[in-house]
């Protein structure tokens, strides 16, 4: 099983990066992808989840900002965050089944 974040970087407070998760090493399209999120000094936490058939669910921290898509042709899932706020910073990752990439920093900051 293979995840592989991309993505992040230093983003202006309002902006609006996208983040990516390949995906490889398991039949993608039958099962549910989390980001998670963890800032400095705190634990990792779910921000957001979709299901195979596309259902999604988030947390209410980023409700109404962040979308959370896939494209199961690509084997991808995909993190559009708008409107960023400082409190977002911190490493983005992409888990399944207890697996998870090495995480792609985002960095909120003016």
């Amino acid at each position: 099983v293979q995840l592989v974040e991309s993505g992040g970087g230093l983003v202006q407070p309002g902006g609006s990066p996208r983040l990516s998760c390949a995906a490889s090493g398991f039949t993608f399209s039958s099962y549910a992808i989390t980001w998670y999120r963890q800032a400095p000094g705190k634990e990792r936490v779910s921000v957001a989840v979709i299901s195979p058939g596309g259902s999604t669910n988030y947390a209410d921290s980023v409700k109404g900002r962040f979308t959370i898509s896939r494209d199961n042709a690509k084997n991808t899932v995909y993190l559009q965050m708008n409107n960023l706020k400082p409190e977002d910073t911190a490493v983005y990752y992409c888990g399944w089944r207890g697996n998870w990439g090495q995480g792609t920093q985002v960095t909120v900051s003016s």
